[in-house]
């Protein structure tokens, strides 16, 4: 999956590299921004109890 991803990114490997770590960062700003928040309303965090 990689490898076909690294071959559909035009140009040298500079901007393949600049590319990806662009990629990798929306990623993550969109699972901050969306899906996390998303998931904090699912899971019930109310009833979380630490054994001693």
């Amino acid at each position: 999956m990689y490898a076909a991803l690294w071959r559909t990114l035009p140009g040298p490997v500079w901007l393949r590299i600049l590319l990806v770590l662009l990629l990798i960062a929306s990623v993550l700003f969109s699972l901050v921004t969306w899906v996390f928040p998303w998931v904090d309303l699912i899971i019930n965090n109310q009833e979380v109890t630490v054994g001693t």
